[in-house]
């Protein structure tokens, strides 16, 4: 599996190459992005593939060397787009002006009559006639049409949609610069009745849409929070009930037994909540608005997570970004010092004895275990702390809310840095793959007939879609990516073997 992995990498590798040859200059740097962030990965899993136990002090400095390149090489390729991008190439003399430009027809419907802007201190466009189908009082369109000028968004067509507005024209500026402009000219004209996002459209053209505030995310209900509570409840009771099968007794058999499991089914528990946290206060820190947690019960690994929805708008992708990292971040943290400090604390009286092919279930763990543990792992049976197996427990639920799809962490993450398109493919490529797996393992059923009938939307489009988030963004949300590959991808016994992780 692990060499299958590779050979698929180096082939990514090679096709991203033969495309971005013929972008120029931008497209063999983004490319060399790629190869600088992936090369102590590859270098890693190549290493494990051939039986070879990888030094990881130098594999952490390879991480950061490479992680600083990456970031270099951002701004290097900004740079150069914001050079070529200030600098077009002169106009012909026939070319025709942005107010006569000629509209493209809505598909399946017949283009609307134009309604050009009428900026201040700027010159007007032909007047035209108000669309009948615009579901915006006259007033408040006129009141729209002015906030728009040739140095910020020059709109050439008007059309209705949901209830607001959708003005195409031509972006004249920075993305993140201009909207906060025509955002700002929107509210002094008509106070917080309406919100303005900067989006692409289907044809990847940047457009306005104006829709009224009373389609801003609603909070929830108390009947929504009830059901919240009750869903914690549940999943404590199953995360206990999860501490008891691993301490090999059934709870409902043995209910007397609860003092045994219920440490360890607390501290599984606290894990979720510490995942949980990280989310809520980044969301406080970036001054949204985040819903309570629905967690997710499961009585293989007492829970899947948990998921929440964002109840106010978010102003850009590095909200949507910080926000989904958070969780993540704290919990995967967490877990992980759970796990070492398990390890560390393990004996050969320690309360757990797992048999050691319990450690060819993931690549981190596995090599990791190998270092702290050494040659116990060549025993039928290893000791490990109950640490080890809270802090695993956290990192695999951690992993699982880190896959690439909908409104998962990973999935929220993939479309901060990477935009919509590419999230929606992932989330069909991440249920084609979960699906696969599930012929393996039942877990992976479970977990894609939850985000499949959960979560497997897209997060609403931030106020400003177009600006991206920053290559440390990128760089990060391809790190926790990785991070998850290496803790849902098992060893084979073969390979455990020759790890020395196994008899």
């Amino acid at each position: 599996m692990t060499l299958i992995l590779l050979l698929a990498a180096l082939v990514l590798l090679g096709w991203g190459f033969y495309r971005s040859r013929s972008l120029g200059k931008l497209g063999v740097l983004a490319w060399l992005q790629s190869l600088v962030l992936i090369t102590p990965w590859l270098l890693l899993f190549g290493l494990i593939g051939v039986g070879m136990v990888p030094n990881i002090a130098v594999i952490l400095l390879l991480i950061v060397l490479s992680t600083g390149l990456y970031i270099f090489l951002g701004n290097r390729l900004r740079a150069l787009a914001n050079n070529q991008a200030s600098s077009p190439p002169s106009p012909s003399p026939l070319a025709p002006t942005p107010a006569a430009e000629t509209d493209a027809s809505v598909e399946g419907k017949p283009s609307p009559p134009d309604v050009s802007p009428a900026p201040t201190s700027e010159p007007k466009s032909q007047p035209s006639t108000r669309p009948e189908s615009i579901p915006v009082p006259a007033e408040d369109l006129q009141a729209m049409q002015g906030v728009f000028g040739i140095d910020t968004f020059f709109a050439t067509k008007t059309t209705p949609f949901q209830d607001g507005v959708i003005f195409e024209g031509n972006l004249r500026g920075q993305a993140t610069v201009v909207h906060q402009t025509l955002s700002e000219k929107l509210t002094a004209v008509l106070s917080d009745r309406y919100r303005l996002f900067l989006v692409e459209n289907t044809d990847s053209k940047p457009v306005v849409i104006v829709l009224p505030s009373s389609r801003d995310p609603k909070r929830l209900s108390t009947l929504q929070k009830a059901f919240s509570l009750a869903l914690a409840l549940a999943t404590l009771g199953s995360c206990v009930f999860t501490a008891a099968t691993l301490r090999s007794f059934n709870l409902a058999e043995h209910p007397e037994r609860v003092g045994e499991a219920w440490p360890i089914g607390l501290g599984i528990f606290t894990i979720l909540m510490v995942h949980e946290i990280g989310h809520q206060v980044m969301a406080h820190r970036r001054q949204v608005q985040l819903s309570w947690p629905f967690f997710f019960p499961a009585l293989q690994i007492g829970s899947f997570g948990a998921f929440n929805r964002f109840e106010s708008l978010l102003p850009n992708r590095n909200v949507l970004f910080d926000v989904a990292l958070a969780g993540p971040a704290a919990g995967g943290i967490f877990s992980l010092g759970l796990l070492l400090v398990g390890f560390s604390l393990s004996n050969p009286n320690s309360l757990f004895q797992v048999p050691s092919a319990f450690f060819q279930g993931s690549i981190l763990v596995g090599s990791l275990a190998q270092i702290a543990l050494h040659g116990s792992l060549q025993d039928a049976l290893v000791a490990v702390h109950p640490f080890v197996i809270m802090g695993w427990m956290g990192l695999v639920i951690t992993a699982l809310n880190l896959i690439p799809a909908g409104q998962l962490d990973g999935g929220r993450m993939v479309q901060a840095v990477y935009g919509r398109k590419v999230a929606g493919r992932s989330t069909v490529v991440t249920l084609i793959v979960l699906a696969i797996a599930s012929l393996v393992n039942p877990l992976a059923l479970y977990w894609a007939i939850i985000i499949l009938f959960l979560q497997r939307d897209l997060e609403r489009p931030s106020l400003d879609e177009l600006s991206e988030p920053d290559d440390t963004r990128a760089a990060l949300a391809l790190l926790a990516l990785f991070l998850m590959v290496a803790v849902l991808i098992p060893l084979t016994p073969s390979l455990a073997g020759r790890l020395g992780i196994g008899g």
